[in-house]
């Protein structure tokens, strides 16, 4: 089990880094050949949003591909909006031409966030911080800290002992919360660490809650402890910068950036994307985690393959004596398509916002500006055209890219 966590983490890890791709510079075509996607727009100002939230969303999308095609036009949540259910649309919004659409988020977890945080910004700035981030979850970067993650999947699997229940998802979410402040601190002091902790869950059960300045609501709470964490980001950032130490996590990537001016990150800049590297991370990989053991305890002849490669693994380092390799992470044939197999069938993130920063054409389609762009993940990965038998759990089908 050990091994599955790490290497789930690993995995993980790594997507997160290359998710930061660079972003080609084309102009977009104008507005006068072009006509907007087929779909419908529902009631005024309330759009389709009843239709929506009426049955479930992926079913309500799922009928909308089927009518329209992988693009079609709607209004939900107050927004005029575009919708795109197929893998090539997906990578033009948010690879290939990813200039020409913005995150866009609303302001009440901007304020829990931080607002220097680099997925609420683009151009030189977004670009820089996004480097920075992809410098610090590097494959070296990340080879050198398999033993430290090895040590904390070991931790919190003794943890479970004694015949008590565990909530799954509440221990994924401390695992990989460990595991985000060794890559972004590396070996944090205790108290730091309790710290961070304590006062990120705050903010973390308040991100999703009602926004209100009321005292005692979840969102005010959250509001409370984002102000302690950055007190303490403070603390730990002063006293990294008295040691001068050029550490490669990603608090020494931020502190020892300089752009072409020479100009060096501020030190909210620096607290608003720790935190937001924290969001970004922490409850998607946690999520994964915990679908795979669900998915592990529906299966038990993949269970049963599963342990044994992993157990194959553990007596070649002396039944846990040694610690886990980074080549032995290489080398998980069947944990990495349970992995992949996870990521399809689940899909943690069943779509994203973005906005056109201009006008867009796709396919003969106008984009215009101002309107809400959504990748469909979901509907994609759970299409028949692209997944043969699509809502089975199937980790074969990914022996090709073996």
């Amino acid at each position: 089990m050990v091994g599955i966590l790490v290497y789930a983490i690993m995995f993980l890890i790594t997507v997160v880094s290359y998710g930061f791709l660079r972003r080609q510079k084309k102009e977009p075509h104008g507005r006068a050949e072009t006509e907007l996607p087929p779909g419908s727009m529902g009631w005024p100002y309330i759009g389709e949003t009843l239709q929506l939230y009426s049955q479930d969303p992926n079913v309500f999308f799922a009928s909308k591909r089927k009518r329209y095609g992988e693009i079609f036009k709607t209004h939900i949540l107050g927004c005029p909006s575009v919708m795109l259910a197929s893998p090539e649309a997906a990578r033009f919004v948010l690879v290939t031409q990813a200039h020409l659409f913005k995150p866009t988020y609303p302001k009440s977890k901007e304020r829990l966030v931080g607002p220097a945080a680099l997925f609420f910004h683009q151009g030189d700035y977004h670009t820089r911080l996004r480097k920075l981030v992809q410098a610090s979850l590097s494959i070296d970067a990340i080879r050198n800290l398999v033993p430290d993650i090895d040590a904390l999947a070991a931790s919190a699997l003794d943890s479970w002992h004694g015949g008590h229940v565990v909530n799954t998802f509440h221990e994924m979410k401390k695992f990989s919360f460990e595991v985000g402040i060794l890559l972004i601190f590396g070996r944090l002091d205790a108290r730091y660490r309790e710290e961070l902790k304590k006062n990120y869950f705050i903010v973390d059960r308040g991100y999703n809650s009602f926004p209100t300045n009321i005292p005692g609501t979840a969102y005010k709470k959250a509001l409370v402890a984002r102000r302690r964490l950055s007190d303490i980001l403070s603390n730990i950032i002063s006293e990294r910068k008295e040691k001068k130490l050029l550490e490669k996590d990603l608090l020494g990537c931020l502190l020892n950036s300089k752009d072409e001016k020479g100009e060096v990150l501020t030190d909210d800049q620096i607290a608003d994307n720790i935190i937001g590297t924290l969001f970004a991370a922490q409850d998607t990989t946690a999520s994964v985690m915990t679908w795979i053991v669900k998915y592990l305890h529906d299966n038990p002849k993949l269970l049963e393959a599963v342990k044994t490669e992993q157990k194959a693994i553990r007596r070649l380092n002396e039944e846990g004596k040694q610690p886990l390799s980074w080549s032995q992470t290489r080398n998980m044939p069947i944990t990495y398509k349970v992995i992949l197999e996870t990521l399809r069938m689940a899909s943690i993130i069943s779509f994203t916002f973005r906005e056109a920063v201009a006008d867009v054409e796709y396919k003969g389609f106008l984009i215009p500006k101002g309107w809400k762009v959504m990748p469909l993940f979901r509907n994609i990965h759970h299409n028949p055209e692209f997944f043969t038998d699509p809502e089975k759990f199937d980790p074969s089908r990914f022996e090709v890219m073996n």
